[in-house]
């Protein structure tokens, strides 16, 4: 795991350690220690903690005019035992709406368990989303981690699937992928 870095491609239209409206700005990346971990593997240091011991997060773009954010996960996400999206949520999301953002696109292919609670903050976040026509989209996430979610009935608070797991997004510019995006979520909400 330690040689998986998030995507960087984008790092000349977006960086989260510079962007003044981030809850990572300011933060410093060493390319050579390494200092977080997933259990007893170790991960990139480019990689941002936000609370989680077993999950951690990049965010790759994000365009406050249009209210989008995209953001890479790695590692393991356990609700069971570190609440992982109570963390998300009020440490990453809770800001990134303050600013503007109501659209997120979190892509999971790095997701390798994901162990659930209840789905109170799932709930809220989408609740809170909705409010400002906005939406939670999960693209590439693993097949049994989309099962887990669909098993907890948690699915019902996303975008997921079809087109959007089909979708090749590291050819592509940010704006192309947001627009290619959101087309397929409003298809799936408009039906």
């Amino acid at each position: 795991m330690h040689d998986i870095e998030p995507f960087w491609n984008w790092r000349d239209h977006y960086v989260s350690e510079e962007d003044d409206r981030s809850p990572f700005l300011g933060e410093e990346h060493s390319e050579f220690h390494f200092t977080h971990a997933v259990y007893d593997h170790v991960i990139h240091p480019q990689w941002d903690h936000f609370g989680s011991s077993t999950l951690y997060i990049k965010v790759i773009f994000a365009d406050y005019e249009a209210g989008f954010s995209v953001m890479e996960l790695i590692g393991e996400w356990n609700d069971l035992l570190h609440n992982d999206i109570m963390l998300l949520k009020r440490n990453v999301v809770e800001h990134m709406m303050s600013h503007g953002i109501s659209k997120f696109i979190l892509i999971g292919e790095n997701v390798l368990n994901f162990h659930s609670s209840d789905d109170e903050y799932y709930s809220e976040w989408f609740e809170e989303t909705n409010e400002v026509d906005g939406w939670i989209a999960l693209l590439n996430f693993r097949p049994h981690v989309l099962e887990e979610l669909q098993a907890r009935d948690i699915d019902q608070y996303f975008v997921l699937g079809g087109t959007l797991n089909a979708l090749n997004w590291r050819s592509l510019d940010p704006e192309v992928f947001l627009e290619q995006v959101e087309r397929s979520v409003m298809r799936r909400l408009s039906v």
